[in-house]
Protein backbone atom coordinates (compact mmCIF):
# COMPACT_ATOMS: atom_id res chain seq x y z
CA UNK A 1 0.00 0.00 0.00
CA UNK A 2 1.58 3.43 -1.27
CA UNK A 3 1.78 6.31 2.11
CA UNK A 4 0.23 9.38 1.46
CA UNK A 5 3.31 11.57 0.34
CA UNK A 6 4.01 8.50 -2.58
CA UNK A 7 0.63 8.31 -3.83
CA UNK A 8 0.35 12.28 -4.44
CA UNK A 9 4.13 11.61 -6.34
CA UNK A 10 1.88 9.03 -8.75
CA UNK A 11 -1.12 10.88 -8.97
CA UNK A 12 0.94 14.07 -10.13
CA UNK A 13 3.19 12.23 -12.38
CA UNK A 14 0.13 10.41 -14.05
CA UNK A 15 -0.88 13.80 -14.69
CA UNK A 16 2.08 15.07 -16.15
CA UNK A 17 3.03 11.89 -18.07
CA UNK A 18 -0.21 12.76 -20.06
CA UNK A 19 0.43 16.45 -20.99
CA UNK A 20 3.96 15.55 -21.86
CA UNK A 21 1.88 13.16 -24.48
CA UNK A 22 -0.40 15.47 -25.96
CA UNK A 23 2.87 17.87 -26.10
CA UNK A 24 4.61 15.24 -28.00
CA UNK A 25 2.06 14.58 -30.70
CA UNK A 26 0.78 17.77 -30.96
CA UNK A 27 3.10 18.63 -33.97
CA UNK A 28 2.15 15.35 -36.06
CA UNK A 29 -1.96 16.21 -34.85
CA UNK A 30 -1.58 19.66 -36.26
CA UNK A 31 0.02 18.68 -39.42
CA UNK A 32 -2.88 15.63 -39.65
CA UNK A 33 -5.61 18.50 -39.35
CA UNK A 34 -4.08 20.40 -41.76
CA UNK A 35 -4.37 17.89 -44.14
CA UNK A 36 -8.10 17.03 -43.27
CA UNK A 37 -8.66 20.91 -44.30
CA UNK A 38 -7.10 20.24 -47.58
CA UNK A 39 -9.12 16.89 -48.10
CA UNK A 40 -12.37 19.55 -47.14
CA UNK A 41 -11.11 21.46 -50.20
CA UNK A 42 -10.62 18.81 -52.22
CA UNK A 43 -14.18 17.48 -51.84
CA UNK A 44 -15.97 19.86 -51.10
CA UNK A 45 -16.83 18.77 -47.30
CA UNK A 46 -19.16 19.31 -45.40
CA UNK A 47 -22.16 19.47 -47.91
CA UNK A 48 -25.23 19.36 -45.49
CA UNK A 49 -28.91 18.95 -46.74
CA UNK A 50 -31.23 22.26 -48.39
CA UNK A 51 -33.87 22.63 -46.27
CA UNK A 52 -36.69 25.02 -46.90
CA UNK A 53 -37.03 27.93 -44.73
CA UNK A 54 -40.71 26.33 -43.14
CA UNK A 55 -38.71 23.14 -42.18
CA UNK A 56 -35.31 24.27 -41.28
CA UNK A 57 -35.37 24.19 -37.10
CA UNK A 58 -33.07 25.17 -34.81
CA UNK A 59 -32.10 22.70 -32.54
CA UNK A 60 -30.14 23.33 -28.99
CA UNK A 61 -27.97 19.93 -27.91
CA UNK A 62 -26.74 20.10 -24.93
CA UNK A 63 -23.89 17.99 -23.64
CA UNK A 64 -21.74 18.61 -26.90
CA UNK A 65 -18.57 18.00 -25.55
CA UNK A 66 -19.18 14.50 -25.42
CA UNK A 67 -19.22 12.11 -28.20
CA UNK A 68 -22.97 11.79 -27.96
CA UNK A 69 -23.92 15.49 -28.07
CA UNK A 70 -21.43 16.19 -30.85
CA UNK A 71 -22.70 13.27 -33.21
CA UNK A 72 -26.51 14.49 -32.39
CA UNK A 73 -24.88 18.28 -32.90
CA UNK A 74 -23.52 17.14 -36.28
CA UNK A 75 -26.12 14.32 -37.59
CA UNK A 76 -29.14 18.12 -37.00
CA UNK A 77 -26.45 20.12 -39.18
CA UNK A 78 -26.19 17.68 -41.83
CA UNK A 79 -29.56 17.74 -42.33
CA UNK A 80 -29.46 21.30 -42.95
CA UNK A 81 -30.66 22.44 -39.49
CA UNK A 82 -29.56 25.20 -37.23
CA UNK A 83 -27.85 23.94 -34.00
CA UNK A 84 -27.25 25.58 -31.04
CA UNK A 85 -24.56 23.85 -28.67
CA UNK A 86 -24.06 24.13 -24.71
CA UNK A 87 -22.25 22.27 -22.25
CA UNK A 88 -20.56 22.68 -18.91
CA UNK A 89 -16.61 23.98 -18.47
CA UNK A 90 -16.14 23.68 -15.11
CA UNK A 91 -12.40 24.97 -14.12
CA UNK A 92 -11.54 26.65 -17.68
CA UNK A 93 -11.91 23.30 -19.39
CA UNK A 94 -13.01 24.10 -22.74
CA UNK A 95 -14.91 21.17 -24.37
CA UNK A 96 -14.12 19.93 -27.96
CA UNK A 97 -17.65 20.41 -29.48
CA UNK A 98 -17.65 24.15 -28.51
CA UNK A 99 -15.11 24.38 -32.25
CA UNK A 100 -17.30 21.64 -34.23
CA UNK A 101 -18.67 23.60 -37.91
CA UNK A 102 -21.81 22.03 -36.88
CA UNK A 103 -22.67 24.82 -34.20
CA UNK A 104 -23.80 28.31 -34.90
CA UNK A 105 -23.57 29.51 -31.54
CA UNK A 106 -22.06 27.75 -28.39
CA UNK A 107 -22.54 28.97 -24.79
CA UNK A 108 -21.31 27.86 -22.19
CA UNK A 109 -23.85 26.55 -19.08
CA UNK A 110 -23.56 26.78 -15.26
CA UNK A 111 -23.24 23.43 -13.65
CA UNK A 112 -25.98 22.41 -10.87
CA UNK A 113 -23.72 22.95 -7.57
CA UNK A 114 -24.86 22.79 -3.68
CA UNK A 115 -23.95 26.15 -3.20
CA UNK A 116 -25.75 27.77 -5.91
CA UNK A 117 -28.30 25.31 -6.82
CA UNK A 118 -29.86 24.21 -10.18
CA UNK A 119 -31.83 27.43 -10.53
CA UNK A 120 -28.84 28.98 -12.95
CA UNK A 121 -28.07 26.29 -15.00
CA UNK A 122 -32.45 25.89 -15.71
CA UNK A 123 -32.60 29.47 -15.99
CA UNK A 124 -29.35 29.41 -18.42
CA UNK A 125 -31.14 27.04 -20.56
CA UNK A 126 -34.56 29.13 -20.98
CA UNK A 127 -32.52 32.45 -22.15
CA UNK A 128 -30.90 30.60 -24.59
CA UNK A 129 -33.63 29.37 -26.17
CA UNK A 130 -35.63 31.95 -26.08
CA UNK A 131 -32.62 34.32 -27.56
CA UNK A 132 -32.19 31.76 -30.78
CA UNK A 133 -35.49 30.79 -30.62
CA UNK A 134 -35.24 27.24 -30.64
CA UNK A 135 -37.67 24.56 -31.39
CA UNK A 136 -36.76 21.55 -30.20
CA UNK A 137 -34.33 20.93 -27.27
CA UNK A 138 -32.10 17.37 -27.52
CA UNK A 139 -30.87 17.07 -23.72
CA UNK A 140 -27.16 14.62 -23.77
CA UNK A 141 -26.41 15.96 -20.51
CA UNK A 142 -24.60 13.62 -17.84
CA UNK A 143 -25.39 11.86 -14.88
CA UNK A 144 -24.42 14.84 -12.58
CA UNK A 145 -27.57 16.78 -13.73
CA UNK A 146 -30.09 13.82 -14.52
CA UNK A 147 -32.51 15.21 -12.53
CA UNK A 148 -32.37 18.88 -13.01
CA UNK A 149 -32.76 18.21 -16.66
CA UNK A 150 -35.93 16.52 -15.84
CA UNK A 151 -36.98 19.95 -14.39
CA UNK A 152 -35.73 22.30 -16.90
CA UNK A 153 -37.71 20.20 -19.03
CA UNK A 154 -40.63 21.02 -17.38
CA UNK A 155 -40.28 24.74 -17.42
CA UNK A 156 -39.14 24.67 -20.90
CA UNK A 157 -42.19 23.33 -22.32
CA UNK A 158 -44.60 25.84 -20.03
CA UNK A 159 -42.25 29.07 -20.48
CA UNK A 160 -41.81 28.63 -24.62
CA UNK A 161 -42.76 26.40 -27.69
CA UNK A 162 -39.84 24.41 -27.95
CA UNK A 163 -39.96 21.06 -27.21
CA UNK A 164 -37.75 18.66 -25.37
CA UNK A 165 -36.19 15.12 -25.65
CA UNK A 166 -35.80 14.46 -22.18
CA UNK A 167 -37.88 12.86 -19.39
CA UNK A 168 -39.95 14.67 -16.72
CA UNK A 169 -38.81 14.71 -13.03
CA UNK A 170 -40.90 11.82 -11.85
CA UNK A 171 -39.86 9.57 -14.46
CA UNK A 172 -36.37 10.61 -14.88
CA UNK A 173 -35.89 10.13 -10.36
CA UNK A 174 -38.18 6.62 -11.19
CA UNK A 175 -35.42 5.44 -13.60
CA UNK A 176 -32.48 7.22 -12.58
CA UNK A 177 -32.36 5.60 -9.51
CA UNK A 178 -31.43 2.07 -9.23
CA UNK A 179 -33.87 0.94 -6.66
CA UNK A 180 -36.65 2.53 -7.82
CA UNK A 181 -35.88 1.29 -11.60
CA UNK A 182 -35.86 -2.16 -10.62
CA UNK A 183 -39.19 -2.06 -8.40
CA UNK A 184 -40.80 0.19 -11.66
CA UNK A 185 -39.94 -2.69 -14.01
CA UNK A 186 -41.04 -5.69 -11.42
CA UNK A 187 -44.72 -3.64 -11.34
CA UNK A 188 -44.35 -4.29 -15.52
CA UNK A 189 -44.29 -7.62 -14.63
CA UNK A 190 -40.56 -8.12 -16.34
CA UNK A 191 -38.27 -10.13 -14.95
CA UNK A 192 -35.41 -8.78 -12.21
CA UNK A 193 -32.65 -9.90 -10.49
CA UNK A 194 -32.80 -10.00 -6.39
CA UNK A 195 -32.63 -6.81 -5.76
CA UNK A 196 -32.59 -5.13 -1.58
CA UNK A 197 -31.45 -1.13 -0.60
CA UNK A 198 -29.37 -1.61 2.55
CA UNK A 199 -28.59 1.60 5.21
CA UNK A 200 -26.91 -0.80 7.63
CA UNK A 201 -23.59 -3.41 7.37
CA UNK A 202 -26.49 -5.86 9.13
CA UNK A 203 -29.13 -5.45 6.52
CA UNK A 204 -26.16 -6.48 3.85
CA UNK A 205 -25.44 -9.39 6.51
CA UNK A 206 -28.15 -10.75 6.79
CA UNK A 207 -28.74 -11.21 2.87
CA UNK A 208 -26.17 -12.80 2.37
CA UNK A 209 -26.77 -15.34 5.43
CA UNK A 210 -29.94 -16.26 3.30
CA UNK A 211 -28.44 -16.32 -0.20
CA UNK A 212 -28.61 -20.18 -0.98
CA UNK A 213 -26.07 -20.24 -3.08
CA UNK A 214 -26.29 -17.26 -4.87
CA UNK A 215 -24.05 -14.37 -5.18
CA UNK A 216 -24.94 -10.75 -5.02
CA UNK A 217 -22.59 -7.47 -5.25
CA UNK A 218 -22.77 -4.30 -4.06
CA UNK A 219 -23.75 -1.08 -5.50
CA UNK A 220 -24.11 2.53 -3.91
CA UNK A 221 -27.45 4.33 -4.58
CA UNK A 222 -25.22 7.54 -5.12
CA UNK A 223 -22.27 8.53 -7.35
CA UNK A 224 -19.55 6.85 -5.49
CA UNK A 225 -16.47 6.80 -8.73
CA UNK A 226 -14.63 5.01 -6.01
CA UNK A 227 -16.67 1.71 -6.08
CA UNK A 228 -17.99 1.96 -9.10
CA UNK A 229 -16.00 -0.80 -10.55
CA UNK A 230 -16.02 -3.02 -7.60
CA UNK A 231 -17.38 -6.06 -8.67
CA UNK A 232 -16.48 -8.03 -5.60
CA UNK A 233 -18.73 -10.95 -5.73
CA UNK A 234 -20.33 -12.14 -2.10
CA UNK A 235 -20.26 -13.31 -0.01
CA UNK A 236 -16.76 -14.54 0.44
CA UNK A 237 -15.03 -18.05 0.55
CA UNK A 238 -14.99 -17.32 4.19
CA UNK A 239 -16.90 -15.15 6.90
CA UNK A 240 -13.93 -13.28 8.21
CA UNK A 241 -12.89 -11.98 4.28
CA UNK A 242 -17.10 -11.08 4.11
CA UNK A 243 -16.86 -8.63 7.10
CA UNK A 244 -13.34 -7.17 5.99
CA UNK A 245 -15.03 -6.24 2.30
CA UNK A 246 -17.89 -4.63 4.04
CA UNK A 247 -16.04 -2.49 6.53
CA UNK A 248 -14.81 -0.90 3.62
CA UNK A 249 -18.18 -0.11 2.75
CA UNK A 250 -19.44 3.41 3.79
CA UNK A 251 -23.63 2.39 4.29
CA UNK A 252 -25.60 4.70 6.04
CA UNK A 253 -28.92 6.60 6.10
CA UNK A 254 -27.96 9.10 3.95
CA UNK A 255 -26.09 7.12 1.94
CA UNK A 256 -27.94 3.95 0.74
CA UNK A 257 -26.62 0.79 -1.41
CA UNK A 258 -27.96 -1.95 -3.67
CA UNK A 259 -27.26 -5.77 -2.88
CA UNK A 260 -28.42 -6.99 -6.16
CA UNK A 261 -27.91 -10.75 -7.85
CA UNK A 262 -25.02 -11.75 -9.64
CA UNK A 263 -25.90 -13.24 -13.06
CA UNK A 264 -23.49 -14.92 -14.69
CA UNK A 265 -23.33 -13.37 -18.33
CA UNK A 266 -22.31 -11.70 -21.03
CA UNK A 267 -23.38 -7.43 -20.33
CA UNK A 268 -25.58 -5.73 -22.70
CA UNK A 269 -26.36 -2.03 -23.06
CA UNK A 270 -29.11 -0.14 -25.62
CA UNK A 271 -30.04 3.18 -26.76
CA UNK A 272 -33.66 4.08 -28.14
CA UNK A 273 -35.36 7.66 -28.20
CA UNK A 274 -38.68 6.98 -27.47
CA UNK A 275 -41.78 9.70 -28.41
CA UNK A 276 -45.15 9.99 -26.90
CA UNK A 277 -44.51 6.37 -25.27
CA UNK A 278 -43.28 5.03 -28.80
CA UNK A 279 -39.75 4.03 -29.45
CA UNK A 280 -38.70 6.01 -32.59
CA UNK A 281 -35.17 4.38 -32.84
CA UNK A 282 -33.15 1.62 -31.28
CA UNK A 283 -29.93 0.00 -31.18
CA UNK A 284 -28.62 -2.77 -28.84
CA UNK A 285 -24.36 -3.51 -28.49
CA UNK A 286 -22.30 -5.83 -26.24
CA UNK A 287 -21.36 -3.99 -22.88
CA UNK A 288 -18.52 -3.65 -20.64
CA UNK A 289 -18.61 -1.72 -16.77
CA UNK A 290 -16.47 0.95 -18.96
CA UNK A 291 -17.25 0.59 -22.34
CA UNK A 292 -15.06 2.04 -24.87
CA UNK A 293 -15.35 0.10 -28.42
CA UNK A 294 -18.41 -0.53 -29.12
CA UNK A 295 -20.07 -2.62 -32.24
CA UNK A 296 -23.77 -2.45 -32.95
CA UNK A 297 -25.60 -6.25 -32.95
CA UNK A 298 -28.09 -6.92 -35.69
CA UNK A 299 -31.33 -5.74 -35.01
CA UNK A 300 -32.94 -8.55 -36.31
CA UNK A 301 -30.72 -10.87 -34.03
CA UNK A 302 -32.67 -12.69 -31.42
CA UNK A 303 -31.34 -10.77 -28.48
CA UNK A 304 -31.76 -7.53 -30.16
CA UNK A 305 -35.61 -7.88 -30.59
CA UNK A 306 -36.09 -9.38 -26.77
CA UNK A 307 -34.19 -5.80 -25.94
CA UNK A 308 -36.12 -4.02 -28.37
CA UNK A 309 -39.39 -5.87 -26.78
CA UNK A 310 -38.50 -4.80 -23.39
CA UNK A 311 -38.27 -1.27 -24.10
CA UNK A 312 -41.26 -1.07 -26.18
CA UNK A 313 -42.72 -2.84 -23.30
CA UNK A 314 -41.27 -0.22 -20.87
CA UNK A 315 -42.38 3.08 -23.06
CA UNK A 316 -45.52 2.40 -24.20
CA UNK A 317 -45.97 1.69 -19.74
CA UNK A 318 -45.53 5.25 -19.76
CA UNK A 319 -48.02 6.64 -21.90
CA UNK A 320 -47.98 9.85 -24.51
CA UNK A 321 -46.06 11.69 -21.67
CA UNK A 322 -42.67 9.23 -21.74
CA UNK A 323 -40.63 11.11 -24.04
CA UNK A 324 -36.57 11.22 -24.06
CA UNK A 325 -33.62 9.29 -24.26
CA UNK A 326 -33.72 5.10 -22.75
CA UNK A 327 -30.43 3.14 -22.23
CA UNK A 328 -30.62 0.02 -20.47
CA UNK A 329 -27.85 -2.16 -19.26
CA UNK A 330 -28.62 -6.06 -19.31
CA UNK A 331 -27.11 -9.13 -18.51
CA UNK A 332 -27.89 -12.45 -19.87
CA UNK A 333 -27.20 -15.69 -19.41
CA UNK A 334 -24.52 -17.28 -22.29
CA UNK A 335 -26.79 -20.06 -22.50
CA UNK A 336 -30.11 -17.67 -22.86
CA UNK A 337 -27.80 -15.50 -25.31
CA UNK A 338 -27.70 -18.63 -27.76
CA UNK A 339 -31.11 -18.75 -27.78
CA UNK A 340 -33.17 -18.16 -31.08
CA UNK A 341 -36.82 -17.33 -30.39
CA UNK A 342 -36.79 -13.63 -28.35
CA UNK A 343 -39.59 -14.27 -26.19
CA UNK A 344 -37.59 -17.19 -24.63
CA UNK A 345 -34.59 -14.98 -23.60
CA UNK A 346 -34.55 -14.02 -19.69
CA UNK A 347 -33.13 -10.60 -19.64
CA UNK A 348 -31.47 -9.57 -16.28
CA UNK A 349 -31.96 -5.43 -16.00
CA UNK A 350 -29.38 -4.26 -14.17
CA UNK A 351 -29.64 -0.43 -14.56
CA UNK A 352 -31.60 2.44 -16.62
CA UNK A 353 -30.32 5.69 -17.52
CA UNK A 354 -32.68 8.29 -18.50
CA UNK A 355 -30.52 10.31 -21.03
CA UNK A 356 -28.70 10.01 -24.35
CA UNK A 357 -26.37 6.69 -24.58
CA UNK A 358 -22.72 6.78 -26.31
CA UNK A 359 -24.33 4.15 -28.53
CA UNK A 360 -26.45 6.80 -30.07
CA UNK A 361 -23.15 7.17 -32.43
CA UNK A 362 -23.90 3.82 -34.24
CA UNK A 363 -26.29 5.67 -36.09
CA UNK A 364 -23.93 7.29 -38.36
CA UNK A 365 -25.00 8.20 -41.88
CA UNK A 366 -28.71 6.80 -40.73
CA UNK A 367 -31.02 9.29 -42.55
CA UNK A 368 -34.13 8.24 -40.60
CA UNK A 369 -32.90 9.22 -37.39
CA UNK A 370 -33.08 13.26 -37.41
CA UNK A 371 -36.71 12.88 -38.59
CA UNK A 372 -37.29 10.91 -35.82
CA UNK A 373 -36.49 13.26 -33.57
CA UNK A 374 -38.28 15.86 -35.51
CA UNK A 375 -41.95 13.89 -35.20
CA UNK A 376 -42.07 15.37 -31.48
CA UNK A 377 -42.58 18.71 -32.89
CA UNK A 378 -45.29 17.35 -34.73
CA UNK A 379 -48.58 16.09 -32.56
CA UNK A 380 -49.06 12.68 -32.35
CA UNK A 381 -52.16 11.23 -34.21
CA UNK A 382 -54.70 8.06 -33.28
CA UNK A 383 -52.56 6.15 -36.45
CA UNK A 384 -49.57 6.96 -34.73
CA UNK A 385 -50.60 5.01 -31.82
CA UNK A 386 -52.36 2.31 -33.02
CA UNK A 387 -48.71 1.30 -34.92
CA UNK A 388 -48.20 -2.47 -33.74
CA UNK A 389 -44.96 -2.23 -31.54
CA UNK A 390 -41.46 -2.07 -33.99
CA UNK A 391 -43.06 -1.01 -36.75
CA UNK A 392 -40.95 1.81 -38.40
CA UNK A 393 -38.21 1.95 -35.93
CA UNK A 394 -34.71 3.56 -37.42
CA UNK A 395 -32.14 1.12 -36.56
CA UNK A 396 -28.28 1.85 -37.98
CA UNK A 397 -27.66 1.20 -41.78
CA UNK A 398 -24.07 0.77 -41.39
CA UNK A 399 -24.53 -1.85 -38.35
CA UNK A 400 -20.88 -3.58 -39.28
CA UNK A 401 -19.16 -0.21 -38.09
CA UNK A 402 -17.47 -0.15 -34.92
CA UNK A 403 -16.17 2.80 -33.19
CA UNK A 404 -13.16 3.57 -30.57
CA UNK A 405 -11.50 6.50 -29.48
CA UNK A 406 -7.86 6.73 -30.44
CA UNK A 407 -6.26 8.39 -27.29
CA UNK A 408 -7.88 5.82 -25.00
CA UNK A 409 -6.32 2.79 -27.44
CA UNK A 410 -2.76 4.72 -27.58
CA UNK A 411 -2.75 4.24 -23.88
CA UNK A 412 -4.61 1.31 -23.42
CA UNK A 413 -3.26 -0.92 -26.02
CA UNK A 414 0.07 0.83 -26.84
CA UNK A 415 1.87 2.57 -23.62
CA UNK A 416 0.99 0.68 -20.90
CA UNK A 417 1.65 -2.27 -22.21
CA UNK A 418 5.20 -1.09 -23.12
CA UNK A 419 5.11 0.04 -19.18
CA UNK A 420 4.23 -3.19 -17.85
CA UNK A 421 7.27 -4.96 -19.75
CA UNK A 422 9.78 -2.31 -18.46
CA UNK A 423 8.19 -3.60 -14.63
CA UNK A 424 8.65 -7.11 -15.25
CA UNK A 425 5.04 -7.53 -15.32
CA UNK A 426 4.59 -8.05 -18.95
CA UNK A 427 5.89 -9.80 -22.05
CA UNK A 428 6.61 -8.38 -25.30
CA UNK A 429 3.56 -11.14 -26.87
CA UNK A 430 1.48 -9.11 -25.04
CA UNK A 431 2.76 -5.84 -26.29
CA UNK A 432 2.68 -7.10 -30.11
CA UNK A 433 -1.29 -8.48 -29.46
CA UNK A 434 -2.41 -5.15 -28.39
CA UNK A 435 -0.26 -3.18 -30.88
CA UNK A 436 -1.88 -5.52 -33.63
CA UNK A 437 -5.27 -4.70 -31.76
CA UNK A 438 -4.28 -1.23 -31.76
CA UNK A 439 -3.52 -1.03 -35.45
CA UNK A 440 -6.72 -3.00 -36.41
CA UNK A 441 -9.00 -0.25 -34.80
CA UNK A 442 -6.77 2.54 -36.91
CA UNK A 443 -7.19 1.07 -39.76
CA UNK A 444 -10.92 -0.37 -39.86
CA UNK A 445 -12.61 0.87 -37.09
CA UNK A 446 -14.03 4.48 -36.90
CA UNK A 447 -13.10 7.11 -34.16
CA UNK A 448 -15.68 8.12 -32.46
CA UNK A 449 -14.85 11.91 -32.45
CA UNK A 450 -13.22 12.40 -35.61
CA UNK A 451 -14.51 13.44 -39.13
CA UNK A 452 -13.02 14.66 -42.28
CA UNK A 453 -15.36 16.96 -42.74
CA UNK A 454 -15.04 18.48 -38.87
CA UNK A 455 -11.59 17.91 -37.55
CA UNK A 456 -10.57 20.61 -35.50
CA UNK A 457 -13.08 18.62 -32.25
CA UNK A 458 -11.07 15.82 -32.43
CA UNK A 459 -7.75 18.13 -32.73
CA UNK A 460 -9.03 20.11 -29.68
CA UNK A 461 -10.59 17.30 -27.15
CA UNK A 462 -6.56 15.64 -26.76
CA UNK A 463 -4.40 18.90 -26.88
CA UNK A 464 -6.46 21.90 -25.54
CA UNK A 465 -9.44 20.08 -23.23
CA UNK A 466 -7.70 17.35 -21.77
CA UNK A 467 -4.32 19.29 -21.08
CA UNK A 468 -6.71 21.55 -19.28
CA UNK A 469 -7.83 18.89 -17.08
CA UNK A 470 -4.92 17.44 -16.17
CA UNK A 471 -3.50 20.78 -15.63
CA UNK A 472 -6.67 21.35 -13.13
CA UNK A 473 -6.35 18.17 -11.41
CA UNK A 474 -2.59 18.55 -10.78
CA UNK A 475 -3.13 22.02 -9.50
CA UNK A 476 -6.36 21.36 -7.55
CA UNK A 477 -5.29 17.54 -6.12
CA UNK A 478 -8.53 16.23 -7.71
CA UNK A 479 -7.15 12.71 -8.11
CA UNK A 480 -8.98 10.59 -10.32
CA UNK A 481 -8.58 6.23 -11.22
CA UNK A 482 -10.02 6.00 -14.71
CA UNK A 483 -10.69 7.99 -17.50
CA UNK A 484 -13.89 7.96 -20.06
CA UNK A 485 -12.84 9.73 -23.32
CA UNK A 486 -16.07 9.56 -24.79
CA UNK A 487 -18.34 11.01 -21.96
CA UNK A 488 -14.96 13.22 -20.64
CA UNK A 489 -15.59 11.50 -16.99
CA UNK A 490 -12.69 11.46 -14.68
CA UNK A 491 -13.53 8.66 -11.97
CA UNK A 492 -12.60 10.07 -8.70
CA UNK A 493 -10.12 8.05 -6.55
Amino acid sequence: MLNSDSSTLAHIGQNLALLWLSLILLPFDTFLLCLAYVAQRVFNLPVPKKQNIGNRKTVLVTGVGMTKGLFLARAFYLEGHRVIGADFEPNGALVCGRVSVALSAFYRLTKPNEQAGSDPYKSGLLNIIRKEKVDLWVSCSGVASAVEDGEAKEIVERGTTCKAIQFDVPTTEQLHEKHSFINRTAELNLTVPETHVVTDRDAIQRILAAAQGKKFILKSVGMDDSSRADMTLLPRPSAVETAKHLARIRVSQKNPWIVQQYIQGREYCTHALVIHGVVKAFVACPSLELLMHYEALPANSPLSRAMLAFTTTYAAAGGANFTGHLSFDFLVEDAAARLQDPSKITLYPIECNPRAHTAVCLFTGTPGLVPAYLSLLTPPTYADAAKPSGSDIVTPVRPNDKYYWIGHDLVCCVILPMLSVIRGQGSASDVLDSGREFVDHVVHWRDGTFELWDPLPVWWLYHVFWPAKFLDSVLGRRWWSRINVSTTKMFAC
